[in-house]
């Protein structure tokens, strides 16, 4: 397995090996062992398994706050997608800063989103299919969102040559300022 480091401290791009044949391919997408060897050590408590039907869906920036705070471990399934990351630790010397990373069945890259930081995507092709791990299992009365495009945060979304879809909820979220996090820490 490949790690990455990005410019957000546990924010990591993971790339499980892969073996390949005129079949096709094989890889672990997940083995606790190997992680732990690595030094990731999670309790992984559900997995998501989300379908967009079209090119430029944006979901989030989602989190969930303590006591139900989320690790999540992202791949892309089928289509592509870009990933992003936003650390809303207080206090940490990040906060408010974001990385992306483009998903896809091919690259088999993996976006590791620990908790304290939003998480959201969107989506490249029509029909992508994202897979993700999550350390807690859902929790609607600890759930938050933040603006997918707020100009404080300044994320860098790519052109998918379609206007964005959103969800009304997505859509309402608010931006960073006058957000109080949740979490601390950094």
């Amino acid at each position: 397995m490949q790690i990455d480091e990005t410019a957000l401290e546990g924010v990591l791009i993971l790339t499980p090996r892969r073996f390949g044949d005129h079949r096709g391919f094989f890889e672990e997408t997940w083995n606790r062992d190997v992680y732990q060897a690595a030094g990731l050590h999670f309790d992984w408590r559900q997995d998501n398994h989300s379908l967009s039907a079209a090119a430029g869906t944006v979901r989030g920036l989602h989190f969930q706050a303590p006591p139900r705070a989320q690790d999540k471990l992202v791949r892309c399934g089928r289509g592509a997608l870009f990933d992003v990351a936003v650390d809303i630790r207080q206090g940490s010397p990040t906060y408010g800063a974001w990385v992306g990373v483009e998903l896809t069945p091919e690259n088999g890259r993996q976006l590791l989103v620990p908790a304290g930081f939003a998480h959201g995507f969107m989506t490249l092709t029509a029909e992508t299919e994202i897979v993700y791990k999550c350390s807690d299992t859902y929790a609607p009365e600890t759930e938050g969102a933040l603006l997918w495009n707020d100009p404080e945060i300044g994320i860098a979304w790519p052109d998918p040559g379609v206007p964005p879809i959103l969800s009304d909820k997505d859509a309402a979220a608010p931006g960073l300022a006058g957000f109080t996090t949740p979490f601390t820490g950094g």
